[in-house]
């Protein structure tokens, strides 16, 4: 066991941005978030295609850094596309990365190239693979999954890495036991998940990635079906597949995934855009009290946290319309890198056994 500090290298790929960071043991010693434009993942066929893409924008960060990977103690992936599994360290096997290669959880997102791009420059510079509360995380009870179609169940789908991490901080500012909070965590960003946390597990959360929940800078939300079925009609499968997770939202409404041009809209008068820009609150509040119902009403906090928090119109409209269920606390950098490196590091330095991926069936 090394008895100096680890360095760890996170890689994060979201629906609009790819964000990484070295670390050394907890210390953030560097990082980066490269925002993309719609219009230019769009321009991918699907999501795999953007592999090299992304990796060009890593090796240019090493790079213009002059960053020295070759004793790296661990690279951490973002996880998706694999089945469904408990929260937790998961180090990188065969099967797993496999399995997320194909795709076989059937995740319309990039996190599915956070494990692919890590696991890019592990083979280079050699050090351990990690996979850290990938955005399938499932802790849903039975009676969650169900839906009015006895062959189609709710899939768990959510920004589990920083709505447990923001959650986990949470807890540690304010002397509270994660594993007996009752919690509400929105992450509001290029994707909105909102999630009900009761005793340390995500009991619901609405499938961002799957097309449930609020509308986002890019995916349509949950829409009402009779009018999807007509709509349907004059569209493909696949093309019904892109407007939910890529040409929905904002690009829908304005050709344009960039919340901050939206803003400038609202600011400057225009009337679509503050009628937009509301829904799109309107949208969140809506699922904030949901996941008050899901916890009975017993909710110690509501947490809000991704970029969208840099948007004051916006958490003022959140206060007003959910202040009354609970106190609400805005943590504005969202943890994802943070925790990625966290919870590497507690394998590393022998805390904690990494948990073995065994592929289907292991929720």
């Amino acid at each position: 066991m090394k008895d100096y500090t680890y360095k760890i290298f996170t890689v994060n790929p979201g629906s609009t941005s790819t964000k990484l960071a070295l670390f050394e043991d907890h210390k953030k010693i560097l990082e980066t978030s490269v925002t993309h434009d719609a219009s230019i993942l769009n321009s991918f066929a699907n999501v795999n295609d953007q592999f090299w893409y992304r990796m060009d924008i890593i090796n240019d960060f090493i790079r213009a850094n002059n960053i020295d990977l070759s004793d790296a103690d661990a690279f951490v992936g973002r996880g998706g596309g694999c089945y469904p599994v408990p929260s937790g360290t998961f180090e990188v096997n065969d099967l797993l990365l496999e399995d997320i290669r194909r795709n076989a959880g059937r995740t319309i997102h990039p996190s599915i190239l956070g494990v692919q791009l890590a696991a890019e420059l592990q083979k280079k510079y050699g050090g351990r693979l990690f996979m850290v509360d990938p955005i399938c995380v499932d802790e849903y009870t039975d009676v969650a999954r169900l839906t009015g179609v006895k062959e189609i169940q709710r899939r768990c789908e959510s920004h589990a890495l920083n709505l447990r991490g923001t959650a986990m901080k949470h807890c540690k500012l304010h002397d509270m036991d994660y594993h007996r909070s009752r919690l509400i965590v929105a992450h509001i960003d290029g994707g909105i998940t909102i999630a009900a946390q009761e005793n340390g597990k995500q009991i619901d959360c609405n499938q961002g990635a799957g097309g449930e929940g609020p509308f986002t800078a890019t995916r349509t939300g949950s829409l009402p079906l009779m009018e999807v079925l007509d709509y349907f009609k004059d569209h493909s499968v696949e093309e019904m597949r892109h407007l939910c997770t890529g040409t929905g939202g904002f690009v829908s409404h304005f050709g344009t995934s960039d919340a901050d041009e939206i803003y400038r809209r609202v600011q400057n008068g225009d009337k679509e855009a503050a009628l937009v820009w509301e829904a799109l609150g309107y949208n969140i509040v809506k699922y904030i009290g949901s996941m008050a119902v899901v916890l009975k009403g017993k909710v110690d906090a509501i947490l809000i946290t991704g970029r969208y928090t840099r948007f004051e119109s916006l958490l003022d409209y959140i206060r007003e319309y959910v202040g009354w269920i609970a106190p609400i606390y805005i943590y504005e950098n969202e943890v994802e890198q943070e925790a990625m490196a966290a919870g590497a590091l507690r394998v590393l330095t022998g805390k904690e056994e990494p948990k073995v991926y065994t592929g289907k069936g292991m929720v």
